[in-house]
């Protein structure tokens, strides 16, 4: 019996490992939507795999390195079969050859004609239109019976509106965010590319834009400094009557604020409407699919029929398909129409590599004039020396010839050593009979340190020999250390020069170090009091900020330092004292940053410190004061002198803790003001993640860094050493 069992066990493994051959293997799809975009997906997904049998992995990634991660995996076949992204990066994701063109049967009168256009490339069409994405005005409609139709209008409207004193405001947006200033820009007639397709800033259109965004902020019918959060919290708690958003914005909205959408005004002074971005978000299929034919009819069917209709009814997201404007849902739902209306007005976001950019100099001007440290007028011109300064000319490709000599030189040399020294009387087994074991024990660490430190620091240090556009890597040498040394595009004296990010640097470690320690020792010694009660609960309670993941730490002390809504903001205020913007000047942006680090740091140095005080012997201070010592004198004789073997090795490494500390920069002050706050490992940062991708100029960065915190660390080794021969 038991025989037969087997057999039948046997036989059934076999026929279930035969259908899982024969079975397709599952499409990977890539997305970074949240909420109920992202639970509509799954239940269209499911009900592909219904129709067709064929599986489908989703993957939700977070949007700021959702791009980065693409153009990684997909040339190294480790990336999705089918991803939704913007169309605005498509003719880079084109240039590296990571989509591929729609099949023979689509369809183009299926979706709305711009859709179709904006994922246009030398005629041919890359990705299946989704969804559109743009903005429009949400009124509330118990505060603004009819909403404002011009500027004029919403002009009159706001003084009513708004009382900033009570955090009651007229109309909020991301003031900060050029996606959010573009219907301005483009209300008053200013052009963001000129006739060859260049970004250009310096306009009339642009400083009548900026100036009219200032004198919403400036007159408080606005807030300051406002993020998402903020937005849908004053909305939601009925202290906005209006504010500027995309379809994604109705699924925050609490159920109990009664709230209507429209198309933005129309500006009055130019008499034309206010045009916010047209984005398309597309289903795009990757060119190195192994399961193209599969992968393009998921995509197909996302873009389309009952796909269609769950993204809208579930997720709330405006469709590129026009039949499912014919659906009684769609046709009964009054957010969809609306933001179809809204978006006949939008401007198509251009899907060159032009526009990726147009954001960071954008930002800086942007919030240039709205912290009030540059004029309107003056705005373009800044944005056009920043622009300049960030898309440096291509370097000229230089001969790897003599570098492969020199690596060849370098090897040989490195031989010729090893082989010229003596052989030993014994051999290597003889004189370490362990070695097998020792070896055994020692290579799970070594093999750590190898894939984890050395080949990344070796790949590091080639690619920054490398000039990266575009997918391309190109051999340039020496020239990404020449143009960071010689502050090429820029000032020494600019926040994008490698001098100045260096001096910021050296100062906030220095300025963080110093504080850690005093504040730690001061709290050690005032732990050690044996008069002191309840030492045991304070200890945990001091050690708690080191215990927080520092990332949370961060965010909870940039709401605090909110220019109207921040605790330290408003202790000021009940002090009699004037609110501080902390992030327009250097100086308080700089503080902000270091009294978060500062919060984050002292634990460390009073554990450390606590615990070399408890090694003292108390009897040194018993004798001290039977010779008549003042507290002072025991401090700066016996505390000091015994504190320094602990404490230095503590200072070095949170000097390089310090030093390195990115997410506090950041999440805190993110650079502000124009990234005069940046520090070193943050701009390299930028350079290869916002900046076009700039890989081999963030890797020349890094070896800088390294270099000088190799010459650190041999200045802390030699003090050391020193410390321990005194």
């Amino acid at each position: 019996m038991k025989r037969w069992a087997a057999l039948l066990v046997l036989v059934l493994a076999v026929a279930w490992s035969a259908h899982a051959a024969d079975a397709p293997a599952p499409l990977k799809l890539w997305h970074a939507y949240r909420g109920g975009e992202e639970t509509a997906l799954i239940q269209a997904t499911a009900r592909f795999t219904e129709t067709t049998g064929v599986k489908v992995d989703l993957l939700g990634l977070p949007y700021d390195a959702y791009a980065h991660k693409l153009t990684n995996a997909i040339p190294h076949g480790a990336g999705p079969d089918v991803f939704i992204f913007n169309h605005e990066r498509l003719r880079n994701f084109h240039a590296q050859n990571l989509v591929a063109a729609t099949a023979k049967d689509f369809v183009r009168a299926d979706y709305f004609a711009n859709t179709v256009e904006a994922l246009e490339v030398d005629g041919r069409v890359y990705g299946y239109p989704l969804s559109l994405k743009s903005l429009a005005l949400y009124v509330n409609t118990d505060l603004v019976p009819r909403p404002p139709a011009s500027t004029q209008e919403l002009l009159a409207m706001l003084p009513a509106l708004s009382n900033a004193a009570e955090g009651r405001f007229g109309l909020v947006y991301e003031s900060g965010d050029f996606y959010f200033h573009a219907p301005f820009l483009f209300g008053f007639d200013g052009p963001l590319f000129d006739d060859t397709g260049r970004a250009r800033f310096d306009t009339p259109g642009m400083a009548r834009s900026l100036a009219f965004v200032k004198r919403l902020q400036d007159e408080r019918w606005m807030p300051q400094e406002v993020s998402g959060a903020l937005v849908k919290t004053l909305f939601n708690d009925g202290r906005a009557a209006m504010l500027i958003s995309g379809p994604w914005f109705a699924g925050e909205i609490a159920p109990t604020v009664r709230y209507r959408v429209v198309a933005l005004p129309t500006v009055s002074e130019t008499g034309t409407p206010m045009k916010p971005f047209l984005g398309v978000e597309a289903a795009f299929v990757s060119a190195r699919s192994e399961q193209a034919a599969r992968a393009h009819a998921l995509a197909r069917f996302l873009s389309t029929g009952e796909a269609s209709r769950v993204r809208t009814t579930v997720g709330r997201q405006i469709p590129a398909d026009v039949a499912a404007y014919e659906t009684q849902e769609v046709k009964e739902d009054t957010l969809i129409s609306s933001f179809r209306e809204a978006a006949r007005n939008a401007t198509p976001m251009p899907n060159t590599l032009e526009m990726a950019r147009v954001w960071e100099p954008m930002k800086l001007a942007l919030r240039a004039v709205l912290q009030g440290g540059v004029k309107p007028e003056d705005a373009g011109a800044l944005a056009d020396r920043r622009y300049r300064a960030l898309h440096r000319e291509r370097p000229a490709d230089a001969n790897p010839v003599p570098w492969l000599g020199l690596v060849g030189a370098m090897a040989l040399g490195g031989t010729a050593y090893v082989l010229r020294r003596p052989a030993g009387a014994q051999s290597l087994r003889q004189r370490y009979p362990d070695l097998t074991r020792a070896a055994t024990y020692v290579a799970p660490a070594a093999a750590g340190v190898l894939v984890l430190v050395f080949i990344p620091f070796v790949v590091g240090l080639s690619l920054s020999l490398f000039h990266h556009d575009a997918g391309q890597y190109s051999f340039v040498g020496l020239a990404n250390f020449v143009d960071i040394l010689a502050s090429r595009g820029y000032s020494i004296r600019e926040p994008l020069s490698f001098y100045f990010t260096l001096a910021v640097t050296l100062l906030w470690a220095v300025v963080n170090v110093v504080l850690h320690v005093c504040i730690g020792l001061g709290l050690a010694l005032l732990l050690r009091d044996p008069l002191l009660k309840l030492r045991g609960m304070y200890r945990v309670l001091l050690i708690i900020p080191w215990a927080v993941p520092n990332y949370i730490t961060a965010l909870m002390w940039k709401s605090m330092f909110h220019r109207q809504f921040g605790a330290i903001n408003g202790l000021l205020t009940l002090l009699g004292l004037e609110p501080v913007s902390w992030f327009t000047r250097f100086s308080t942006a700089f503080a902000a940053n270091v009294a978060t680090n500062t919060w984050l740091g002292f634990p460390f140095m009073m554990v450390v410190a606590l615990g070399a005080l408890q090694s003292i012997p108390q009897e040194l201070y018993e004798a001290a004061e039977v010779d008549g010592a003042s507290r002072w004198t025991q401090f700066r004789r016996i505390t000091l002198p015994l504190l320094k073997p602990a404490m230095l090795p503590a200072v070095v490494l949170g000097s390089v803790w310090t030093f390195n500390m990115f997410n506090i920069i950041y999440l805190v002050s993110g650079g502000e003001p124009g990234g005069g706050t940046d520090i070193l490992v943050s701009e390299a940062f930028r350079w290869a993640f916002q900046r076009n991708e700039q890989y081999g100029f963030a890797a020349a960065y890094s070896v800088l860094i390294f270099l000088v915190l190799l010459g650190w660390s041999a200045f802390t080794k030699r003090l050391l050493r020193t410390e321990e021969t005194a």
